[in-house]
């Protein structure tokens, strides 16, 4: 009791000040809570697309959210444009249920056919077992600023190195038959082995329903690149919730105090469905990307991407797995592609503002429910595939001191990569030693699959094939992927996806497109084309094509074509013409010759004898010369012989 009444009379000698103290954190808390009301209204306003504000539902995807593989990794996009200073995001209240789950930020992203940064939305990530967080950034470089993307690198690492450009893929897709159709084909890659590259050829592995595959694949950096270990990572469906990207215009983000919370989730089944990957920037995108101007901006569908082995699509490959008893799923993914590419009216709409006013039969509805869902509606949904909950406030704190964190490590990241011998602009393949360097530890770290339930670890990562020391790399040419100007897309690349029609190319590239009928070829080219009669050939040539009846060949050619009877070829050849069974031993024996042969050949030498000997012979002695003549074709003897014969005998 004592002690009770010592405590109640200390109480109540600092009551006063308790009191003052009391109403100061009232005054606080009702800031705070006013302070958080109106990032919240603010952020309701950016979701109704108030003037300056623009919600999309098509866009690029967050990096952490989906990550593209490329089998040959550039470097990222140069824009002229500084990016703004990030935009301070609050996390929504739900959040999808589970204890791996965190906030990710969101990023700047650039637009290339607005030639403005459009802001992409922090996501609810269920983070992969083992990894960790490797924020993407925009960097200063001579040309303006260049995006370096994100990662989910090894979290058992304790340093990152940085290797030489690795040299252009050779993976070709498999080499041999599955097992079983439970197996998923697992790209090769190059590693680095005893100070050079070798080949670590792909394989086939058993997939799973509840996780996705994400090979080895390399990271461009400007300080080299970072060979990314494959891992195993959820599904889309089990990832966590995506949010829709937004455009503001500069005067809404720059206010002083401005917050924003996304609040419009994108339906997965719809990212699943409508997934496009580019490479060039680096991102997947979703929504609305069929008109044929895109594919010529870098745009692929995922069959696409997938046939043409510029990579791998770790979306499309596990979706192909979970219908590999459906012969015909890839073949209506790409039917599905075809109809929308060549049917505007059955695209999905670009804002969100769009898809609310849209109307037409009942079916609308739950298609405007599977592009883009408010976030309280979809939590209040107690039969869908997702079940959420609310964020306490302690874990909104939490949430707002990473948040911090996360700009600071990326900060980090940006002055470490952009110090020490720029090995990115080495050749392919040429040998130099790796750099290492130690970073701290991300802010964002998956938990260790030792500490998961049985239930809810991933499989073991399967032993890879040996490498191999003799593969040589392959011509660089034949394995990039096509080139698309990215150099500057505020100007050459917004050409292309805006009006393709007003690109300014060279003139023979844009003449070959627009009316190839009116060409400036050169004069062979053109002729050839247009009017192939009046082509200016070389005379062979033109005779060849043209006229081979009179081409002007050497004698002995143009004598077999037009008159094979007259052809004076050497005797072995002759002969082989004449009699193709006599031997060139026979020849030498002097076997008796054909008599119809002899006939037909001998007016020849003939006549050109008695050409050469009439000038200055009287009609008796050419007559004497004819009636001889006349008499060796009888009995088979030449002109020259008898003539021997006869002096023999005077």
């Amino acid at each position: 009791m004592k002690t009770l009444k010592n405590i109640t009379n200390r109480t109540s000698g600092t009551h006063a000040s308790l009191a003052t103290k009391g109403w100061l954190a009232s005054v606080l808390v009702a800031l705070i809570g006013y302070s958080w009301d109106t990032s919240l209204c603010l952020a309701q306003e950016a979701d109704t697309d108030v003037a300056g504000v623009q919600v999309l539902t098509r866009g690029p995807v967050h990096e952490a959210f989906a990550g593209i593989v490329t089998y040959n990794a550039e470097p990222g996009i140069v824009v002229a444009k500084a990016p703004p200073d990030a935009i301070e995001e609050i996390p929504p209240d739900e959040r999808p249920e589970g204890d791996n789950i965190t906030w990710i930020p969101g990023y700047w992203a650039w637009d290339d056919e607005r030639s403005d940064f459009l802001w992409v939305s922090g996501t609810w990530r269920a983070l992969p077992p083992d990894r960790e967080w490797m924020a993407g950034y925009w960097g200063k470089t001579t040309d303006g600023y260049q995006w370096t993307s994100g990662y989910w690198a090894n979290a058992t690492s304790e340093e990152t190195t940085y290797l030489p450009a690795p040299p252009a893929t050779v993976e070709r897709g498999p080499s041999t038959e599955a097992p079983s159709r439970d197996h998923n084909w697992t790209p090769g890659s190059w590693v680095w082995r005893q100070e050079r590259y070798a080949w670590s050829p792909g394989y086939w592995q058993l997939g799973r329903a509840d996780w996705a595959w994400m090979p080895s694949n390399y990271v461009w950096t400007p300080r080299g690149y970072i060979f990314v270990d494959g891992y195993w990572d959820y599904p889309v469906a089990r990832r966590g919730t995506l949010f829709a990207p937004v455009y503001f215009d500069s005067g809404v983000y720059s206010r002083a105090g401005y917050n924003y919370s996304p609040s419009i989730v994108i339906g997965l089944a719809m990212i699943a469905e409508q997934l496009f990957l580019r490479p060039n920037y680096h991102h997947y995108y979703f929504g609305d990307y069929y008109a044929p101007r895109y594919r010529h901006g870098g745009f692929y569908a995922g069959y696409a991407y997938h046939s043409n082995h510029f990579g791998y699509d770790p979306v499309f490959s596990h979706q192909r797995w979970e219908h590999r008893r459906d012969h015909g799923w890839e073949k209506r993914v790409e039917e599905t592609y075809q109809y929308r590419r060549d049917h505007e009216d059955a695209r999905p709409p670009h804002t969100w503002a769009d898809l609310k006013t849209r109307k037409g039969n009942p079916e609308d509805s739950k298609n405007r429910a599977m592009v883009a869902t408010p976030i309280d509606q979809l939590a209040k949904k107690k039969d869908g595939p997702m079940r959420f909950q609310r964020v306490s406030k302690e874990d909104k704190q939490t949430l707002a001191l990473r948040d911090k964190d996360v700009k600071k490590f990326r900060d980090e990241r940006r002055t470490l990569e952009a110090k020490g011998v720029d090995v990115a602009a080495n050749k392919p393949g040429e040998t130099m030693e790796p750099s290492k360097v130690k970073f701290t530890k991300s802010p964002i770290v998956g938990k260790s699959a030792k500490q998961l339930k049985k239930s809810e670890m991933p499989p073991e990562v399967a032993r890879t094939p040996k490498a191999d020391l003799n593969v040589k790399p392959k011509d660089e040419t034949t394995a990039r992927l096509p080139k698309v100007d990215k150099s500057k897309p505020d100007e050459k690349s917004r050409g292309k996806l805006d009006n393709p029609d007003t690109v300014k190319r060279d003139v023979k590239t844009r003449e070959k497109l627009d009316n190839p009928d009116t060409v400036k070829r050169d004069v062979k080219t053109r002729e050839k084309l247009d009017i192939p009669d009046t082509v200016k050939r070389d005379v062979k040539t033109r005779e060849k094509l043209d006229i081979p009846d009179t081409v002007k060949r050497d004698v002995k050619t143009r004598e077999k074509l037009v008159n094979p009877d007259k052809v004076k070829p050497d005797v072995k050849t002759r002969e082989k013409l004449v009699k193709p069974n006599v031997t060139p031993k026979a020849v030498e024996k002097k076997t008796p010759r054909e008599p119809e042969r002899r006939v037909k050949e001998a007016p020849v030498k003939v006549q050109e004898s008695t050409q050469r000997s009439t000038k200055g012979t009287d009609k008796n002695t050419l007559r004497g010369l004819d009636q001889s003549t006349k008499g060796k074709s009888s009995t088979g003897e030449s002109g020259e012989e008898k003539s021997g014969k006869k002096k023999k005998k005077d």
